[in-house]
């Protein structure tokens, strides 16, 4: 079983950058896909993107496709999407989450806490 801790929110400007991480324990984390997903008020917990276990390709939302990378490090147990140009929409509770790269969260195993973002002037 493996357990993941999110970390690196919190609240920027419009236009800012942020990078999450998101620490693996407990498991063989270099063997499972990985995906970050959002969760806003009153909406439901949507795909950001996902890596496979190399971090050789990686699969994003239209809505983010240029402004966020995924990318991760086996030898540090941890999975970062890294965030640019972000806008209030893109405030929401971000989560990691292990076990695939598609786009629906019944399709992975394992869950963060989250980790909340906050996009504000």
């Amino acid at each position: 079983q493996v357990q993941l801790a999110e970390s690196g929110g919190g609240l920027v400007r419009p236009g800012g950058i942020l990078r999450l991480s998101c620490e693996g324990s407990g498991g063989t984390f270099s063997s499972y896909p990985m995906g970050w997903f959002r969760q806003a008020p009153g909406r439901e917990r949507e795909f950001v993107a996902s890596i496979t276990w190399s971090g050789e390709n990686t699969y994003y939302a239209d809505s983010v496709k240029g402004h966020v990378t995924i990318s991760r490090d086996n030898n540090k147990n941890t999975v970062y999407l890294q965030m640019s140009r972000l806008e209030p929409e893109d405030t929401a509770v971000y989560y990691c989450a292990a076990g695939s790269v598609g786009p629906r969260p019944s399709e992975y195993f394992y869950w963060g806490q989250g980790t909340q973002v906050t996009v504000s002037s």
